[in-house]
């Protein structure tokens, strides 16, 4: 099975949706609940994200989110791996929780965010839990009702203020009151979903853009990839080392080989290789110790300004 169609970039809009393996219930007790969306604070602060809207129903969830640091997969990563670690201790289980990677669907916020926090919170009332919205606690509804204090990692400005800036809680009530948009029920009805909620007009834009977070298969079957071979002698030529000591294996306390580790990383990004592969490629023990190579590249990539810039020269002379 392929991977669904990931877009990460600064400033980007999601939806996000994830549904408990074999339908089972992912939320059992209001103490997880809870927990869960602790978790949205924890990335609000760590992570710069900006939850819009969330929804959390017996088997499944809903979350709008926006990433100013284009970093929705290490958002999700945080999210769902600590909730199933809390899931499986308060429950005395282990195993798989959630049915696969989370869906998320890239949104043109300007033409839908308003529409689509209006089919995120009747979730509830087309699943027929509830009769009147007001009366479901897990969803961030009642906040921009003005029924209950929003939490401090929720935004709600962008939505509410679309509504006009007098009576935005009574507005909203009264929107989400309405039908869901006939736009968003055709695209949520559909048997396969489409990664991206817009009009052509944003699909080209988003597609043909070359952000440096950006995971797009329907874009890297159309470039060729540059060989294992080109990406070694383009990273030992920026390392200023040669070809040799990047393939060779250097062991012992306190030796780092930062062209070889780079090599291995960019393998993954732009050379679309397995880490068993690459594990192949360079000698390596096993594709643990590739992956966890690769790991600790991107981690230095995030504290290091210098190697990031160094990385992104190699990209563009590996990209065309």
């Amino acid at each position: 099975m392929s991977r669904p169609l990931r877009i990460e970039y600064e400033g980007a809009w999601y939806h996000v949706m994830n549904r408990g393996a074999g339908r089972q219930r992912v939320f059992r007790t209001d103490g997880q609940r809870r927990y869960f969306l602790s978790l949205l604070g924890e990335t609000a602060e760590r992570f710069n994200a900006e939850w819009h809207a969330y929804c959390l129903m017996g088997n499944h969830y809903h979350l709008m989110v926006r990433t100013p640091e284009g970093n929705l997969s290490r958002i999700m990563r945080h999210v769902n791996g600590l909730y199933t670690q809390y899931f499986n201790r308060s429950g005395h289980r282990d195993g798989t929780l959630f049915r696969g990677r989370y869906k998320a669907i890239l949104v043109d916020a300007d033409a839908y965010w308003l529409e689509l926090s209006r089919y995120i919170h009747r979730n509830p009332l087309e699943a027929g839990l509830v009769e009147d919205l007001a009366s479901y606690r897990w969803s961030s509804y009642r906040a921009y009702c003005g029924l209950e204090q929003a939490p401090e990692w929720l935004t709600s400005g962008f939505i509410l203020n679309a509504l006009g800036q007098r009576g935005q809680h009574r507005e909203y009530a009264v929107f989400v009151a309405e039908e869901t948009a006939e736009a968003l029920v055709r695209f949520y009805g559909k048997a396969k979903l489409s990664p991206i909620l817009g009009e052509d007009e944003f699909r080209a834009r988003v597609l043909g853009r070359r952000a440096k977070h950006i995971d797009i298969p329907e874009l890297k079957c159309a470039r060729t990839l540059p060989s294992l071979e080109q990406i070694v002698v383009t990273t030992a030529r920026h390392f200023g080392v040669t070809e040799t000591e990047v393939w060779a294996s250097k062991r012992g306390r306190g030796v780092i080989s930062p062209a070889r580790s780079v090599a291995m990383y960019l393998c993954q990004r732009v050379g679309d290789m397995r880490l068993g592969e690459i594990a192949d490629a360079f000698g390596l023990a096993s594709y643990a110790s590739a992956g966890s190579t690769i790991r600790q590249v991107k981690g230095r990539i995030a504290e290091d300004k210098a190697l990031a810039t160094q990385i992104n020269y190699i990209l563009l002379d590996l990209t065309p």
